[in-house]
């Protein structure tokens, strides 16, 4: 599937691992995985992906399956499953709906899981691992994004969905003034405890100010920020509400706009549905796609412009990675 909107600035991804020791974490020589990026505006096909919440759970026969060529029949047992009945019974056992079940899930389970493949632990799977070099590209290629245009320092940016700061600690390490918020208190207070950690009183001539860390989901943030930043969170949202969020978040941006998330696409939407066929505590949370040109809307409606975008794939990691800002 290809876009048509052509590519006013392409962001150029990187894959030389030198880059490594400065922002995403090591990682082991055990795996050998190509990651690939792109500017052209196409998803190229993969042999094998899925969700980034649904791969752990699977072993290599399922994976060679996939890749084998037996997606379409795969896909015909779909309608033998209910995945949404076991969602149901996991929003009423919280007393919510999705927001409660993620919050939830990123405080129990999902925190310990999540705290390995975004860690240095070699406690991980080789599913984990590609997933944890994935979203290293991308704090990489957003890094590059923003020092590109200069010096952070001073630079006020929300990091919304922080996580256990990969991305806060080396935005402070490059000066810039961070606000991080998570809907988990699990996970901000591990953000907060590795910020404490890696922030030395020196970083060369950048002396890092310690990012203010919140409990807070993405409706509840306010105030003003050169740069708002939000990175595989959208995937917990449907597009109707993601259209919100996306407003929400553009409305707390003066400047500059950056979003991650799971591309919709017919074959990657084949691809985690067929996921849900094995369940395990990786579908604690629902997993929402998004169609570039639906995001690409949700911000046009709101007076913002995508300036660069690009693809960043490992065989388990797809994420759609665009920079907006006011038109």
């Amino acid at each position: 599937m290809s876009y048509s909107v052509s590519l006013s600035s392409p962001i150029h991804f990187h894959t030389n691992s030198r880059f490594f020791s400065t922002f995403p974490p090591k990682l082991p020589n055990k795996l050998k995985t190509t990651v690939t990026t792109t500017t052209v505006a196409a998803i190229p096909p993969l042999s094998t992906a899925t969700s980034v919440t649904d791969v752990s759970v699977l072993d290599s026969t399922t994976v060679a399956l996939i890749g084998g060529g037996s997606v379409a029949a795969l896909a015909a047992v779909l309608s033998f499953t209910d995945p949404e009945r076991r969602r149901r019974l996991q929003a009423e056992e919280v007393g919510g709906g999705d927001k409660e079940v993620v919050r939830n899930y990123f405080n129990n389970s999902g925190f310990q899981r999540w705290k390995k493949i975004y860690g240095e632990t070699d406690d991980v799977n080789k599913f984990q691992l590609d997933i944890r070099l994935g979203h290293s590209k991308t704090v990489e290629n957003v890094m590059k994004m923003l020092t590109d245009d200069g010096s952070l320092n001073g630079v006020t940016v929300c990091d919304a969905g922080c996580g256990t700061g990969c991305l806060s600690i080396p935005l402070a390490k490059e000066g810039a003034v961070v606000a991080a918020s998570d809907i988990s208190t699990a996970m901000v207070a591990e953000a907060e405890k590795q910020a404490k950690e890696q922030l030395t009183a020196g970083n060369g001539d950048i002396a890092p100010v310690m990012p203010k860390f919140e409990v807070k989901d993405l409706e509840s943030l306010d105030g003003k920020y050169d740069t708002v930043v939000c990175l595989d969170v959208l995937i917990h949202y449907p597009q109707n509400k993601a259209d919100g969020m996306i407003a929400h978040l553009a409305s707390l941006a003066e400047n500059r706009l950056i979003l991650s998330f799971a591309p919709k696409t017919f074959y990657y939407d084949l691809l985690k549905r067929i996921g849900e066929l094995f369940p395990g505590p990786s579908k604690a949370t629902r997993a929402y796609l998004h169609a570039e040109a639906d995001v690409e809307r949700a911000l046009n409606k709101v007076g913002w412009k995508i300036r660069k975008r690009g693809l960043i794939t490992t065989q388990f990691y797809f994420a759609r990675l665009v920079e907006a800002v006011p038109a």
